[in-house]
């Protein structure tokens, strides 16, 4: 099973040397990508150290136990950490999802349901910040459509964390996130006090951090400029700052209003239009790769349902996983975390069983 511990030690060790080799700085982008891969490859050096000195500890006090009692009362407790560490082992190999210790875009749209989705997509915007923070992540605005009963039409958002870690990165976290979001409660605006069900959708993007990965030919994009225009067709500024960029090949349209400036709107634009073309280059191979692991708690289909928000019970229940509790006011607050887990903890289970099935 650990079979290619050897070979990924190898990779460690060359990476740590073109780290230290100053020519690799000079390129940042190349530097960035190995800081990413080394930082994931240490959880695998720790790993292996760990279960190689468990391995020794428990053939030494297994050799003395005859003779000393001491020893022989060591041996359970050993194995059982030895166990442990075998484990942990076999996860730090599951292969991963090579974008998560990016950051992400996070894209959140009112669905049917009109005033009380736009307000729930508000929501999921505030449940989202709120998780960042506390998980030290930092949030930052790049567009949003307000709705005038509150909310957003659309809004989206990147998000930044601290650690080249894969396993604390932020796309890590929040992949799972893409999908239609369901709610269920009775609007302020409800006088008879009917449950309502309103839904919204969620894209999450891994960003791009250097232009140069992702190609884009300035022969693709068409460019049009506008003048923005805010809640009920007011108009926010009287020159044509808005910027809509369309991805002829692709179809994809990116637009963007919320700076003053032409130029802050494009590099905007350029930004999601990079991360979107990452997603769809990914969503490609996914669907080209016979292989492809087809993951229940991961589906590229944006249109299903993969979480219920029902605001008379308190309950959150996420429909991939099985995952429900009676905390909705809490996780609606940014205590999302053990959804998230439920999420990452099926998706290593699928991993781990496609591992298991392939050494097989």
């Amino acid at each position: 099973m650990f079979d290619s511990v050897e070979a990924l030690l190898q990779e460690h060790a060359e990476i740590q040397e073109q780290m230290a080799d100053p020519e690799t700085h000079n390129d940042q982008a190349l530097a960035r990508r190995l800081g990413r891969r080394y930082a994931q490859l240490n959880g695998v050096v720790e790993a292996h150290k760990r279960w190689k000195r468990l391995q020794g500890d428990l053939a030494a006090a297994s050799e003395m136990a005859e003779e000393d009692a001491d020893f022989a009362a060591e041996v359970p407790e050993l194995q059982t950490a030895m166990e442990e560490a075998s484990e942990r082992l076999l996860r730090m190999l599951i292969p991963r999802d090579e974008n998560d210790a990016r950051d992400a875009i996070v894209e959140i749209k009112g669905g049917a349901g009109g005033d009380e989705a736009a307000i729930f997509a508000g929501d999921l915007l505030r449940m989202y910040s709120r998780y960042a923070d506390a998980k030290g992540w930092k949030t930052e605005l790049l567009a949003a459509t307000p709705s005038e009963a509150g909310g957003y039409k659309d809004v989206q958002i990147a998000v930044k964390g601290r650690s080249n870690d894969p396993a604390e990165g932020v796309y890590a976290h929040l992949k799972f996130e893409g999908g239609v979001h369901r709610v269920q409660r009775v609007p302020e605006t409800e006088s008879q006090g009917r449950i309502h069900t309103s839904a919204a959708g969620v894209l999450v993007m891994p960003e791009v951090e250097e232009p140069e990965e992702v190609e884009i030919s300035q022969n693709d994009l068409r460019i049009d400029y506008f003048r923005s225009s805010g809640p009920g067709g007011q108009s926010v500024n009287t020159t044509d700052s808005a910027v809509r960029i369309t991805h002829e090949p692709t179809g994809i349209v990116v637009s963007m209003q919320n700076e003053k400036s032409q130029l802050q709107n494009r590099e905007a634009a350029m930004r999601v239009l990079r991360s979107r073309l990452l997603a769809h280059q990914q969503e490609q191979i996914d669907a080209e790769n016979a292989q492809a692991r087809k993951s229940q708690v991961r589906t590229m289909d944006r249109s299903e349902r993969i979480r219920t928000y029902n605001f008379p019970e308190n309950r959150i229940a996420d429909h991939r996983t099985g995952y429900k509790a009676y905390n909705l006011d809490s996780v609606i607050n940014g205590d999302l975390e053990a959804v998230v887990q439920s999420c990452i903890q099926l998706d290593e289970a699928e991993r781990l069983a496609s591992l298991a099935h392939h050494d097989d």
